[in-house]
């Protein structure tokens, strides 16, 4: 992609990464049930969709709403499905855990990497509920595979979290700063000129990519309208 904006966009199912794709998608983050805010998808979902395009895929690791992984049951079953996807050809994940603190759940995030070995991944929204962001980014500044951050800047969205995002932009490089910053979560076309200016290269859309709504296909029209905007 070399220095083209990364433009990613929310397929639930082919028919969404057909349309993003050919709206000018560089990547796709595959969920179910949106109701909970995003989950991991059957592995049969996976199959069809990554037979449908050739661009990557990022696949949720998440099998419940919220950023705690829940009990060991809850557990084993997040581990078997990562498995199965991985199985698959999943090569590419997002993911992110907190425990009852807000600090990242390390445990839980270091028994799935195992699962996914070296595959590269995004630290989800977790990190705009995390007690400390930059406590956070430090503790995971040596986990493999770590590339990525997908933040509003704010549990609220990016109206509010836009002065923490370009706080974090202006850092990047600095340890735990390395990932990009993908930015996602109430995002909005008024928002880009700022954060391209101030330097982000990654942008995150879901319901945007939808005009007629979650219950709608995605619009490979709202999809090009976002990738002539990046590209301006």
């Amino acid at each position: 992609m070399s220095n083209r904006v990364l433009l990613e966009v929310i397929a639930l199912d082919a028919q969404d990464a057909v349309a993003a794709q050919s709206g000018g998608a560089d990547r796709l983050e595959l969920v179910t049930d949106m109701a909970a805010d995003g989950l991991t998808p059957p592995v049969s979902t996976f199959t069809a969709i990554r037979a449908a395009v050739d661009i990557p895929l990022r696949v949720m690791l998440r099998l419940s709403d919220g950023f705690a992984a829940g009990g060991p049951a809850d557990m084993d079953a997040l581990v078997r499905a990562a498995q199965a996807l991985r199985e698959a050809g999943a090569d590419e994940f997002v993911l992110g855990f907190l425990d009852d603190h807000g600090q990242p759940d390390l445990v839980t995030i270091e028994r799935l990497l195992a699962v996914v070995d070296d595959c590269r991944w995004t630290f989800h929204r977790a990190i705009d509920h995390a007690a400390d962001r930059d406590a956070l980014r430090k503790q995971l500044a040596d986990l493999p595979g770590l590339d990525t951050y997908l933040t509003a800047g704010s549990a609220a969205g990016v109206d509010d979290g836009m002065r923490t995002l370009l706080a974090e932009a202006a850092r990047h490089g600095e340890p735990g700063y390395e990932p990009q910053l993908l930015v996602g979560g109430g995002l909005r076309l008024d928002h880009v000129p700022r954060l391209r200016q101030a330097g982000l290269t990654g942008f995150h859309i879901g319901g945007a990519a939808r005009p007629g709504g979650w219950s709608a296909p995605v619009d490979p029209a709202a999809v090009r309208e976002w990738r002539a905007a990046l590209d301006a």
